[in-house]
């Protein structure tokens, strides 16, 4: 296990890290993390009882929080025509077709967001080795290959999130900044619990949300009531 620093363990003994507690209580405590230079991220932690080796329990989607989440986010598009002069309209920050995926290719990572323009798929799919692992694989079932590139892109630039769960059947995502108000930042967690709750696979059976926790880029994680 790697040595925690000194200041992680001060906080993690004073802070009540092994209670469940609820959610206003919890975001009290995270906030009491906000002593670092920089503007902490605010992270999700959620144990699903889903089996992740079955096709129809894998859960994966996006979702605009209320309050975005704290950053810019930089999106690319590949689209043509029609689409390519929307999404340069919407804000993309790159719109491209051929010279995009090449950038790619050659190791352009520089964005937060792909989206896809479905008769892009052909030029995009050789691109999942180097996408998928890093979660910028463009996707249907994430909304992120769509006629729509225009709405999708301002949804992104808003502070639209992206989830999929992990091998263990666990879902990580960013819910905000410690900056944020305490109300801000309840009213994003909770769109966000209420939104994978609504996505429970028939398949499942027993408790779904298993555990909740939330932390910060520097911190200990706090548990929450489901």
């Amino acid at each position: 296990m790697a040595k925690r620093s000194r200041r992680y363990q001060t906080l993690s003994a004073a802070a009540p890290t092994k209670d469940v507690l609820p959610l206003d209580a919890a975001v009290e405590v995270l906030k009491g993390f906000a002593n670092t230079k920089f503007d902490q991220t605010a992270e999700i932690h959620m144990r699903l009882g889903i089996d992740p080796r079955q096709a129809d329990q894998i859960i994966r989607g996006s979702l605009v929080l209320p309050h975005g989440i704290g950053k810019t986010q930089r999106v690319i598009v590949f689209a043509k025509g029609d689409l390519a002069e929307a999404a340069k309209e919407a804000g993309a920050d790159e719109v491209g077709q051929e010279e995009l995926a090449k950038r790619i290719k050659d190791g352009w990572l520089e964005f937060d967001a792909c989206i896809a323009a479905p008769d892009m798929m052909g030029l995009v799919g050789p691109l999942g080795r180097v996408l998928g692992p890093r979660g910028l694989m463009p996707s249907p079932r994430a909304g992120t290959v769509t006629t729509e590139v225009a709405r999708v892109v301002r949804e992104y630039k808003a502070g639209k999130v992206e989830f999929r769960n992990d091998s263990g059947g666990n879902i990580h995502a960013v819910v905000g900044r410690l900056s944020f108000e305490p109300q801000q930042l309840i009213e994003n967690i909770q769109a966000f619990i209420n939104h994978i709750g609504a996505l429970r696979p028939s398949a499942v059976r027993g408790t779904y949300i298993r555990g909740i926790a939330l932390a910060a880029t520097m911190s200990p994680g706090i548990r929450v009531a489901a």
